[in-house]
């Protein structure tokens, strides 16, 4: 047996994305590793740490025992606590020491990758406790490490593979969360139609409507005369999706039509990520 075709997309995307990183993070200097990213209070060091972290988990390997300070201001609930803890107790490691572990795990992940032999539907065990299917584990993966390759982008000026294998996987993961967006979290009304007319690497059109029972659903098809139509830029529907901005702050990037009061319920609950 070999790797199951439907994990095949996910590990492929994860590795362009993970490969992407080192070659990223490889040449940097000391003092690079402490630039802000855009996830509040993390540095380029803390998100390789953060990958690291996570893909050791994967891995099954034993979470370090670590007391994190009181005064990490963007440590709000128990879910941000369990990913610091990984985080912080790698904050005091130099360069060199980075870009080792980094390469390592990534050696050991690849192999147990490559000899992925369980169904797409096994129950695996998730960071937090829970479980998931493999399938959706190696795609929470592949979202995360494309999410984080663009912070680690943005932060350190080397923009690209917005459209990468790694863009694609993140783009279905969040439009899937749209209709829970506006139909619930934003309260469109029944009847109502929502268009999202994203530009740029990605482009792509959907429409969220609310049925007659309140409940959103996405399409492809054009809406005529939609109650809110919003136009943006891939990247900056990104960055809003996974919390990294605030909408005023980007403002300039987007254009509104149609009902505003829905529009800002919508871009006041657009971030779906913790």
């Amino acid at each position: 047996m070999t790797v199951h075709p439907s994990l095949q997309t996910s590990i492929d995307a994860w590795t362009h994305s993970i490969d992407a990183i080192t070659e990223l993070v490889n040449p940097l200097a000391e003092s690079e590793w402490n630039r802000p990213t855009e996830c509040p209070g993390w540095s380029v060091r803390d998100v390789v740490s953060h990958v690291i972290g996570l893909e050791c988990e994967m891995l099954g390997d034993p979470r370090p025992i670590h007391s994190l300070p009181r005064d990490l201001y963007h440590v709000t609930n128990e879910l941000s606590r369990y990913m610091e803890v990984q985080v912080d107790v790698r904050r005091c490691h130099t360069a060199p020491e980075m870009t080792s572990e980094l390469e390592y795990t990534i050696i050991r992940r690849g192999r147990q990758l490559r000899n992925e032999k369980r169904s797409p539907e096994t129950m695996v065990r998730w960071p937090g406790g829970t479980e998931v299917t493999l399938g959706e584990a190696l795609t929470r993966r592949a979202f995360d490490a494309w999410v984080h390759e663009q912070d680690l982008r943005r932060a350190l000026n080397r923009p690209g593979n917005l459209d990468s294998p790694g863009a694609s996987i993140t783009r279905d993961l969040l439009l899937s969360a749209l209709p829970k967006v506006v139909a619930k979290d934003a309260g469109a009304a029944p009847q109502s139609a929502v268009v999202f007319d994203v530009h740029g690497p990605m482009e792509f059109m959907r429409t969220v409507r609310v049925g007659p029972d309140g409940r959103g659903t996405i399409d492809g098809s054009v809406s005529l005369g939609p109650t809110v139509t919003v136009t943006l830029d891939w990247e900056t529907y990104v960055r809003l999706a996974c919390g990294r901005v605030r909408p005023e702050a980007v403002s300039g990037r987007l254009k509104i039509e149609g009902d505003q009061q829905l529009a800002e319920a919508i871009l006041g609950h657009f971030a779906i990520t913790p």
